[in-house]
């Protein structure tokens, strides 16, 4: 009978060093792990929430009777939302931070994205009289970026922007070519933040201790994805503020 060839075999690197990281990245893979499931778990229950709160407050199949019961089924719903957004970004903190995030890039106008995103926040602009105001040079600027990924950085750093201008304040764009890259700088009114807090901004589940992410109602995971996402897309997100002089965002992509 022929031999089994002979295998070698490479020796397990057992040296303390080694064998922490072993386990570091044991208990990371099993970290996200348990976030994908439990996120799962919690969506299916979440949409009947959603869907039958939505029948009760529209009231579908015939009215409710005292209108409190009406109120109550838009308060569950609301609630119910926000729910389902955290789940939503803590899937996206998972996928993301596991490099399972699939990323496809190409070029396109970054005028386009900005538009998308601008129209979304009109009515709330609107209300509280907050003004954006956006430089030319976006129109002849390619960047070269995962659509979704671009619209989920832009559109929350806006959103963020906006959120935090006082009424009557006004968001800055500006677009900056530097060199094979591109700036998307975004600028607000609002109150900013200690300085020493930003590198805790853009850590999941991290907020600053300031009036401006006092007044936010999320888990700190906006500015972890943005950076997430800019890092997948081969580009980084910078911030910087001072207290009392508004926050600065940029957003540096690859140009197109």
């Amino acid at each position: 009978m022929p031999q089994p060839a002979h295998q070698a075999t490479i020796p397990l690197d057992r040296t303390p060093g080694a064998q922490q990281a072993r386990r570091d990245q044991a208990f990371e893979d099993q970290k996200r792990s348990f976030l994908r499931m439990v996120s799962h778990e919690l969506r299916t229950p979440l949409n009947s929430i959603l869907g039958f709160s939505e029948i009760l407050a529209s009231e579908l199949y015939g009215p409710l009777g005292d209108p409190q019961y009406r109120e109550y089924a838009q308060i569950i719903r609301g609630s119910g939302a926000k729910l389902l957004k955290l789940v939503n970004q803590v899937l996206e903190i998972a996928r993301l931070e596991s490099g399972a995030a699939e990323m496809n890039a190409r070029s396109e106008p970054l005028e386009c994205a900005l538009e998308d995103l601008s129209g979304g926040l009109k009515e709330e602009m609107l209300a509280r009289e907050v003004r954006l105001t956006a430089d030319r040079t976006a129109h002849d600027i390619l960047i070269h970026a995962d659509p979704k990924a671009l619209r989920t950085v832009v559109g929350n750093l806006l959103q963020n922007a906006v959120a935090f201008s006082p009424d009557g304040g006004e968001v800055r764009v500006r677009v900056e070519r530097d060199g094979p890259f591109v700036e998307i700088v975004i600028e607000d009114d609002g109150e900013g933040v200690d300085p020493a807090d930003l590198p805790r901004l853009v850590k999941p589940f991290e907020q600053g201790e300031s009036a401006l992410t006092r007044r936010g109602h999320g888990a700190g995971l906006g500015l972890a994805i943005c950076d997430l996402n800019c890092q997948a897309m081969g580009g980084a997100l910078k911030l910087a503020c001072a207290p009392g002089q508004g926050l600065t965002a940029r957003v540096r992509l690859p140009a197109g």
